[in-house]
């Protein structure tokens, strides 16, 4: 199981096997946070504590009534509490990336954000930062990116799976089997499962469904497809090869401050004719092209969870599927 760790310092990745305990779980967000005595919380953007003090050490994670797979912890130093283990200050400052100030303002932030922090962008234009907020890793990445712009919440997923599948029945000719690879009822079917991945049909259906502009940017090759072009109003997602992410602008006062690391008061829908949001759009994943911040879909390990069978890219995969009838996949280990 994987989970995003974002503490006062930034944000790492955290792995962890499916045996591994509550106290396993603590070890790791000490090392990742330096913190010894913390509290932690979860459920972006709604967040809900997390008690880990109320579980038994040698309880299991996967037993536990919270799914934690996929999840971003907030995690936060403990009032009164002294940490035995923080960084050296110069050496926490070396291991940190700088960032250019805009030029609007001689102040500097207050902190210099990690390099494993989500980029932001500023944007003077629009007294903010343009900021990626990170989806969880659960195979409904697509809908709960969507679901954040333009309904305002992630959680969401059956709704927006319910949206494409009822879509795909009232148009039979343009959601054709051709079109969809599969007949239209198992279509239908198959992406009401919530281990099922949306992609560009997915995206079509929903930004004509809410009339506005969904536009897909590839980290990996910075192409930028547009969905429903010429809505009044558009949301950017943002792909990295086997995952959606949302941006967002981060209103900022004063502006130097930076983004806020919650989204509060996120602003995830533009008018269309704004030409600065595309751009700021474009130049936040250039960054992270620039961290490798995307799968090579072609190279990468596939896994078809139904036989177990692993392939590589997505043409040994739809390959597999040909062959099988197969559609359930996932990344491999």
């Amino acid at each position: 199981m994987r989970m995003r760790v974002r503490g006062p310092s930034g944000q790492s990745t955290v792995t962890l096997d499916e045996s591994a305990t509550v106290q396993d779980l603590r070890t790791k967000i000490a090392e990742s946070t330096g913190l010894t005595s913390f509290d932690v919380k979860y459920g972006y953007p709604n967040l809900k504590p997390l008690a880990l003090d109320q579980f038994e050490s040698h309880q299991k994670i996967v037993d536990l009534e919270v799914n934690l797979n996929g999840e971003q912890l907030i995690v936060a130093s403990r009032e009164g509490a002294a940490q035995q283990n923080e960084p050296p200050k110069e050496l926490a400052r070396a291991t940190q990336q700088s960032w250019q100030q805009p030029s609007t303002t001689s102040t500097s932030r207050k902190s210099e954000p990690s390099p494993d922090d989500p980029p932001e962008i500023a944007s003077p234009e629009h007294n903010g930062h343009f900021v990626l907020r990170v989806m969880p890793d659960d195979n409904s990445c697509l809908f709960r990116a969507v679901g954040a712009a333009v309904m305002g919440e992630m959680d969401t997923m059956v709704e927006l799976r319910s949206i494409v599948a009822g879509s795909i029945q009232s148009n039979p000719e343009e959601y054709s089997a051709a079109i969809l690879g599969k007949k239209p009822d198992e279509y239908c079917r198959w992406i009401q499962n919530e281990d099922s991945w949306g992609g560009a049909i997915e995206l079509k259906i929903l930004s004509e469904y809410f009339n506005i502009e969904i536009c897909s940017i590839d980290v990996q090759t910075l192409h930028m497809f547009q969905f429903n072009e010429g809505a009044p109003n558009r949301c950017i997602v943002v792909y990295s090869g086997i995952h959606y992410d949302v941006l967002a602008l981060s209103p900022s006062n004063p502006f130097y401050a930076g983004a806020n690391p919650l989204p509060d008061d996120d602003i995830k829908t533009f008018d269309a004719v704004d030409p600065v949001v595309l751009e700021k759009a474009r130049e936040l994943c250039q960054v992270l092209q620039s961290r490798h911040y995307y799968t090579d879909t072609a190279g990468f390990s596939v896994r078809c969870n139904t036989c177990g069978g692993t392939f590589t890219g997505e043409k040994g995969a739809a390959k597999h599927a040909a062959e099988t009838g197969h559609y359930d996949f996932g990344e491999a280990s």
